[in-house]
C-alpha cells in the first residue's frame, strides 16, 4: 500500500490535507480529507450579552465575515423578537449583495481560475494568481482591482468598514445613508452589473469554447447524484438574504421546504474521527456513508445546488444566463462538480443586479432603520445563503439576554460529506494502474475539493478534548465488530 499526501491542499481558506491511499495494483483503495484546525468560537460566545455576537462572530473569517454577521443579526433580531424596518432591510440585504460580488469574484480570478485561465496540469509557478494577470492582461487585472475597491467602498458605507461590519443592530441597522452616498451606491453597482457581463463571456471564451475543458466538467469522475440545497424566495426564485431553505432530491423533485427555524427537524450531524469536521446529513433520509443518491442523506449546498433547488433568478440577466447554463449542461438538475464554478457566476450576475435594484430604491434613504426592541424571546435562529453554501446560526440566552448556548452549521460544514465524495471519486478516475501519478495530476484532484470554495477558518468547531470520536475494532478476517467506544456522542 502506497500513501500520497496532498498537505497542505492549494488556494483555500484555511488548512487541510488529502490522504490518497494506492494498492499494490496502482488503483486508489480509499481517499481521507482531512481538516486538521479548529475555531472555537460557540464557546467564546457563551456569557456575553447577545448583541455582542454580530461584531464577534464575524471575526471568526476575514473572507467572509457579512455572512456571519448578516446571520448573527437575523438571529438576534428573532431573540429580541423583531424585525427590522423596511429601509433597514434593504440596506442589509444591499450590503450582502455586494460582498457576493466580491467573494465570487475572489474565487473565480484568483482560487479557481488558475486551474482553467492557465491550465490543470500547468507549471505550478505560473499556475497562480500572477499567472492570470499575464494571461488575462493588466486592463482586465485593474478592472478587477478596481470592482473590489468600489465594492469595498459600498460595504463601508453601510457597514461601517471595509472588513468585519460593524452596522447591524437588532431590529435594523445603526445608520441610515443619505442622497449623495445612495447616488455614489448607484454608481458603483452599475460597475458590478457590467463587469459581471465581462466574466461571464470571459468565462465563455476561455472555458466554453475549450472542448477539453467542456469534457472535463462533464465527466464521470468529477459527477456526483446527491441533493441540492439553496434558499428560495416566494417564488422559488434563488435569494441569498432571506427565504424558506428548499431541498431537491437527486432527479430534481422537490424533497422539502422548511424555515431556516426548523433546521433541527431537518438536519442532523455525523461524526468521523479523523476529523474535526462534522458531516451534516439529511434527517429524513439518515446516514447511509459516504454514498451517492436518492437513499443517501448526503447533500450539497453550493453555487450549483442553489441553481438546481430554485426554479429561477429574481433578476433578467441572471435569468437568461440561468436558462443557458441549463440548457449547455444538458438540463436540470446539473451535477457536474467542476460545472459549479459556472453557477457561481449566474449567482454574480444576479447579486451585481440585485445590488443595483437596491441602490436605486426610491425608499433606501428613508431614515427609520431600526425597530427597538421591546422585550426579549430568548432564543433565535438565523439563516442566509453564504457562497459556499446555507450558514446557520442558533443562539440561546437566559432572561437577560445572556448568551447560554451557541450553535453555528457553516457554508462549508454542509458540503463536507460531498467534498470527501468528490476527491475520492476524482482520484479513483484520475489514479489507474500504470499511471504516473504526477503534480498535475494530483492538481485535478485539488480541483474536485476546490470547486465548493471550501472555508475551513470557520467550518471546523470542536475545541481540543471534547471531539466527537468513536473507536470501532474489527476483525481483520471477518470484518465482524470486537469493540467500539464513543466519546461525547
Amino acid at each position: 500500500m502506497k500513501k500520497i499526501s496532498v498537505d497542505p491542499i492549494t488556494r483555500l481558506e484555511g488548512h487541510g490535507k488529502i490522504e490518497i491511499f494506492v494498492n499494490d495494483a496502482g488503483e486508489v483503495a480509499n481517499v481521507y480529507f482531512q481538516i486538521p484546525e479548529l475555531r472555537g468560537f460557540e464557546r467564546f460566545c457563551v456569557g456575553r450579552p447577545v448583541e455582542e455576537l454580530a461584531r464577534i462572530t464575524p471575526r471568526i473569517c476575514g473572507v467572509c465575515p457579512e455572512a456571519h454577521h448578516m446571520a448573527s443579526a437575523k438571529a438576534i433580531d428573532a431573540v429580541f423578537g423583531v424585525e427590522p424596518t423596511p429601509a433597514g432591510r434593504r440596506l442589509r440585504e444591499l450590503l450582502y449583495n455586494a460582498f457576493f460580488v466580491t467573494d465570487h469574484t475572489t474565487h473565480f480570478y484568483i482560487l479557481a481560475g488558475p486551474d482553467f485561465v492557465i491550465g490543470p496540469t500547468a507549471d505550478p509557478a505560473e499556475r497562480n494568481i500572477l499567472g492570470i494577470v499575464h494571461k488575462v492582461g493588466l486592463e482586465t487585472t485593474n478592472a478587477l482591482l478596481n470592482l473590489r475597491a468600489e465594492a469595498a467602498e459600498l460595504i463601508s458605507i453601510i457597514g461601517g468598514k471595509q472588513i468585519h461590519p460593524v452596522c447591524c443592530l437588532p431590529g435594523g441597522v445603526s445608520k441610515a445613508v443619505s442622497a449623495e452616498e445612495q447616488e455614489r451606491m448607484k454608481q458603483i453597482t452599475a460597475g458590478m452589473v457590467e463587469f459581471a457581463k465581462f466574466t461571464l463571456q470571459l468565462f465563455d471564451d476561455v472555458v466554453l469554447k475549450n472542448n477539453d475543458y467542456v469534457d472535463l466538467i462533464k465527466s464521470d469522475a468529477f459527477t456526483h447524484q446527491t441533493y441540492s440545497m439553496g434558499m428560495v424566495d416566494e417564488n422559488n426564485h434563488v435569494n441569498f438574504y432571506d427565504g424558506k431553505i428548499r431541498v431537491t432530491a437527486p432527479d430534481g423533485t422537490e424533497f422539502v421546504k422548511f424555515e431556516g427555524k426548523d433546521y433541527l427537524d431537518n438536519l442532523a450531524e455525523h461524526v468521523e474521527p479523523y476529523s474535526y469536521l462534522v458531516y451534516p446529513y439529511l434527517k429524513k433520509v439518515g446516514w447511509k456513508g459516504f454514498v451517492d443518491g436518492k437513499d443517501s442523506g448526503v447533500y450539497k449546498a453550493t453555487p450549483m445546488s442553489r441553481l438546481n433547488a430554485a426554479d429561477g433568478m429574481a433578476t433578467p440577466l441572471a435569468q437568461a444566463e440561468y436558462e443557458r447554463y441549463f440548457s449547455t449542461l444538458g438540463g436540470k438538475p446539473v451535477h457536474a462538480t467542476l460545472a459549479t464554478h459556472w453557477a457561481r457566476l449566474v449567482e454574480l450576475m444576479y447579486a451585481a443586479e440585485r445590488a443595483h435594484e437596491l441602490a436605486g430604491d426610491p425608499d433606501l434613504t428613508d431614515p427609520n432603520v431600526r425597530t427597538i426592541p421591546e422585550g426579549i424571546v430568548g432564543e433565535g435562529i438565523g439563516v442566509v445563503e453564504a457562497p459556499r453554501g446555507t450558514l446557520y446560526h442558533h443562539y440561546k440566552t437566559d432572561d437577560e439576554g445572556m448568551v447560554t448556548n451557541v450553535n453555528l452549521i457553516v457554508g462549508t460544514t454542509n458540503n463536507n460529506a460531498a467534498i470527501s465524495m468528490s476527491l475520492k471519486k476524482a482520484a479513483e478516475g484520475l489514479i489507474k494502474g500504470g499511471t504516473e501519478i504526477s503534480e498535475g495530476t494530483l492538481n485535478m484532484i485539488e480541483m474536485a475539493f476546490r470547486a465548493y470554495d471550501p472555508c475551513f477558518g470557520c467550518a471546523t468547531h470542536t475545541l481540543p478534548g471534547d471531539m466527537p470520536l468513536e473507536v470501532v475494532t474489527k476483525s481483520e478476517a471477518t470484518g465482524e465488530v470486537i469493540a467500539s467506544a464513543r466519546r461525547n456522542m
